[in-house]
């Protein structure tokens, strides 16, 4: 199978661990042929019934994605460039995988609430937050890799959005540079084993190396961003944690390691109509039941990326290290009371 599908053997054995043979050939199969075209309407610009009647003048061929999501739209073939539409440049739409819908639609930001996406580039993500938002509030669009955030610039620029900061810093330095937030989505540092079809590449350049790199990395970061929120949002406390990545090192492992060392956090329903349930167990491996709640996603079940989105709710700022002492992260956005002096009065 690793010669018939060009993979390296240590990938196979990882992903074969996943399924039942039958579904695994499905499975490898699927990343074989191309996802679907999709696109998302920019509901500050359009509605998607006008910008599908637009495009379908043009002599685009597409279809509503599904009933999950109201603003998707899936292109089958077209005439002209899709990423060159008069429509494209005015911002009434953006390229973007359906997968990545799933993590906003799960965080689903509310008016006027602060919300800090952690990797935020190339924008499809960041920019569907301010369109829930309704421009409203303020979106943080942090990203790593400065050159990425070019892309993401000019698609906040292109889509008309006005409420969202753009910067540039190591997701590990929040809450430091700045915490408090009602929402926060982090969409992690990934191997890419649920996007195979878009980059075939992550076949054979994969090693036990690397996923150990990385989930050391989605750890740090899914602390930061859990040390981020304010429980004490009126509206908000919410986490979104998400990759696509399909593996169990990088999914409910990372999950399950949040939940053990911060024991103010809970998982929540991911509020996805679909998807399987997350692994409560995996070869020998016992996580939190809780993790049922999380959302598995692949291309032969789901006819997108291969995605995994996990939400929990902050139920408190302090965390406790033991029976009488509790720890505070700073910039959560707590309270601290401070004693006030009193003035010394003159006789």
């Amino acid at each position: 199978m690793c010669f018939y599908y060009g993979y390296n053997e240590f990938l196979m054995d990882k992903l074969l661990e996943l399924f039942p043979v039958s579904e695994a050939v499905e499975f490898f199969e699927a990343n074989e042929v191309a996802r679907p075209v999709t696109i998302r309407t920019n509901t500050l610009k359009t509605r998607r019934r006008d910008l599908a009647q637009a495009l379908i003048n043009r002599g685009v061929n597409l279809d509503p994605i599904g009933k999950w999501t109201k603003v998707g739209l899936t292109i089958f073939d077209s005439p002209v460039p899709i990423g060159a539409t008069p429509e494209y440049m005015a911002g009434h739409y953006m390229i973007q995988a359906a997968s990545s819908f799933l993590p906003v639609i799960s965080l689903a930001p509310q008016e006027n609430e602060k919300v800090l996406d952690m990797s935020a580039a190339p924008g499809g993500k960041t920019t569907y937050c301010a369109a829930l938002m309704k421009n409203t509030g303020m979106v943080v669009a942090n990203d790593a890799n400065k050159e990425r955030e070019r892309a993401l610039v000019a698609n906040v620029h292109r889509l008309g959005i006005s409420n969202t900061v753009v910067c540039n810093y190591d997701g590990r330095e929040f809450p430091k540079v700045m915490g408090g937030f009602d929402r926060v989505l982090l969409d992690a540092p990934c191997s890419g084993t649920g996007v195979i079809s878009k980059d075939a590449s992550v076949k054979v350049n994969k090693s036990q190396d690397d996923i150990d790199m990385l989930t050391h990395l989605q750890k740090e970061l899914i602390l930061s961003a859990i040390d981020s929120v304010n429980a004490d949002s009126p509206t908000g406390g919410y986490i979104v944690y998400s990759t696509c990545s399909v593996t169990v090192d990088e999914d409910e492992a990372v999950v399950n390691y949040a939940l053990s060392k911060r024991p103010n956090i809970k998982l929540v329903d991911s509020g996805l109509e679909f998807g399987s349930p997350g692994f409560t167990s995996f070869r020998g491996r016992k996580f939190h039941a809780s993790l049922a709640l999380t959302r598995r996603f692949y291309p032969h079940a789901h006819n997108m990326d291969g995605f995994f989105v996990a939400k929990f709710k902050k139920l408190s700022n302090k965390i406790k290290v033991s029976e009488d002492s509790y720890v505070v992260p700073a910039g959560s956005g707590a309270k601290t009371k401070q004693k006030k002096k009193k003035r010394k009065t003159a006789d």
